[in-house]
């Protein structure tokens, strides 16, 4: 086997774990949410989208990494490095849209990675407004 070979395979390896992390967090989401369902409990959509998009985000960063790996290693033409550059920022693109959605905010905000989501009703029970609207 020579070197061109070995990087193919470790790409294929790396696209393969990509889509079992996109397929594998849709399917353990599917199952959590039932679950949640199952126990009535607050949230469970939303947590859901945000389990999924989790799960798609670790993918798309892994199908990235086997692209790079087997555009640079094997053939980095000029051809192929602009293809691979176009496939990139679709996927960067997507992974930038998803992290907004699943954080409700900017990257460039500060603050934790995820949206803090009550686990019980006693915690989701706040009184309701705008934020920074005095509430007298």
């Amino acid at each position: 086997m020579n070197f061109n070979q070995v990087v193919e395979e470790i790409g294929r390896g790396v696209d393969v774990a990509g889509v079992m992390a996109i397929a594998g967090g849709i399917g353990l989401a599917v199952l959590v949410a039932s679950g949640r369902l199952l126990r009535r409990r607050p949230q469970v959509y939303r947590r859901f989208r945000q389990e999924v998009g989790r799960a798609i985000l670790l993918g798309l960063e892994l199908l990235v990494a086997a692209d790079i790996i087997r555009t640079v290693a094997i053939s980095p033409t000029l051809e192929s490095v602009a293809v691979l550059a176009g496939i990139v920022l679709v996927r960067t693109f997507l992974s930038f849209s998803l992290q907004v959605e699943l954080t409700s905010r900017w990257p460039w905000q500060g603050g934790s990675d995820a949206v803090d989501v009550p686990v019980d009703s006693k915690q989701s029970e706040q009184p309701s407004g705008s934020i920074g609207q005095d509430p007298t």
